[in-house]
């Protein structure tokens, strides 16, 4: 979690073709972030774990292990349950919607991704994002002070 308001927000692209890494990783250049990249579940998870993105944007049919299940492992794990999921897929069926919903993601995007709708998704996250960190923050602090009273 990002608890400098100065640093530059970390998001994490998942895909598994290359191409379509490198497009999403190219249209986030035009926001102020630090975009960081895996080409399969376990390597995304890994980074989660070593680089605490504020996002991450997640390919859903991947090799090794579906974006279903990383976005599922993610929001299971106290520690990263609050990063928000972006879920990009080329599957259009509401069966697959509903599957991604159940695993918990945030936003749902389909391909060919838009570049204007994806930046516009993130910039949502990302305020959401920041505003949550916000409120943790003060929430601890207020917390802090409560007991400093009570002692």
């Amino acid at each position: 979690m990002t608890t400098d308001d100065t640093a530059l927000p970390k998001i994490l692209v998942v895909d598994d073709n290359q191409q379509n890494l490198e497009l999403i990783q190219a249209y986030l250049e035009d926001l102020d972030c630090e975009s960081l990249a895996a080409e399969d579940g376990p390597k995304a998870l890994e980074i989660v774990k070593e680089s605490s993105p504020d996002l991450v944007i997640l390919d859903v049919m991947m090799p090794k292990m579906s974006g279903f299940e990383v976005c599922k492992r993610l929001k299971s794990n106290p520690e990263t349950e609050d990063i928000p999921v972006i879920m990009v897929t080329a599957l259009n069926e509401f069966g697959d919607i509903e599957r991604a919903l159940d695993c918990g993601t945030d936003d749902f995007l389909s391909k060919p991704v838009n570049k204007w709708e994806l930046l516009t998704r993130v910039k949502t996250m990302m305020k959401l994002k920041h505003l949550t960190d916000r409120l943790e923050r003060t929430l601890a602090y207020l917390s802090e002070v409560e007991s400093q009273i009570q002692d």
